[in-house]
């Protein structure tokens, strides 16, 4: 794909075995007793001073919670939150997953760009691509276009192993690509993992929100404050925090 810039890649922080973003040794901000929000409670958050949430009960659940989290002051404090939608297969660790499982990959990623087949939401400061009749996503593992978006699709991204962007009107009204086995992709461990609008029901492995959460985290990303997408689970393997 070509991307506007290319971000850091960041790898999960694996920690006791299949959890993910564990507990940091930190200890918990000073101030008033109160809920210690989610990111201050995470051992790594991507080094920005945004970062969004997508938390699901169990590994094995495909509805959850995106939250939207700004830094201030030394704080986080949430912006705003959504219903949201994971893969039909539940979710899994990121190192761990395998292409045509529908399953959400777990883990801490970049955002390195947005795109949509409607206009970019008013508000929009993040790099947005608009989806054209000749925009693909390979997924195709025998291609050097692999996990990359193109335009046209090249010979050798077969379209049976790839997705027409622009046949999916409603879930890519808006979306975000997460940056999911994307820098340095590795073959047949899964591509086109976005944050984007729901569909009709669990997705084929990314996260889905309703439009208007969507429009919202598209109007509050700003590049310049390096947002990141955390997904994972309350409890068990696959955990954003020990319980």
């Amino acid at each position: 794909m070509r991307r506007p810039a290319r971000p850091r890649a960041l790898r999960p922080a694996a920690l006791a075995g299949l959890s993910l973003l564990l507990l940091a040794a930190a200890p918990a901000p000073s101030g008033p007793p109160g809920p210690v929000p989610l990111p201050a409670r995470m051992a790594d958050t991507g080094g920005g001073s945004q970062l969004l949430t997508a938390v699901a009960p169990e590994a094995g659940s495909t509805t959850g919670t995106l939250t939207w989290w700004d830094r201030r002051g030394g704080r986080w404090v949430r912006a705003g939150s959504a219903a949201a939608r994971f893969g039909a297969g539940g979710l899994v660790e990121g190192t761990e997953r395998r292409q045509g499982t529908s399953t959400t990959p777990a883990g801490l990623y970049d955002l390195p760009y947005a795109f949509g087949t409607e206009p970019a939401p008013r508000g929009t400061s993040y790099p947005y691509r608009p989806v054209r009749e000749d925009s693909w996503w390979c997924q195709d593992n025998a291609s050097r276009a692999y996990n990359r978006w193109t335009e046209p699709r090249p010979a050798d991204c077969r379209a049976a192993e790839s997705e027409h962007l622009a046949d999916y009107r409603t879930q890519y009204a808006h979306a975000l690509v997460v940056g999911f086995n994307y820098h340095e992709p590795v073959r047949g461990r899964g591509a086109g993992i976005f944050l984007h609008v729901n569909g009709k029901g669990a997705t084929a492995g990314c996260v889905s929100v309703p439009a208007e959460a969507m429009r919202r985290v598209l109007a509050w990303v700003e590049p310049g404050r390096r947002p990141h997408l955390a997904i994972g689970t309350e409890h068990g393997r696959t955990a954003l925090v020990r319980p």
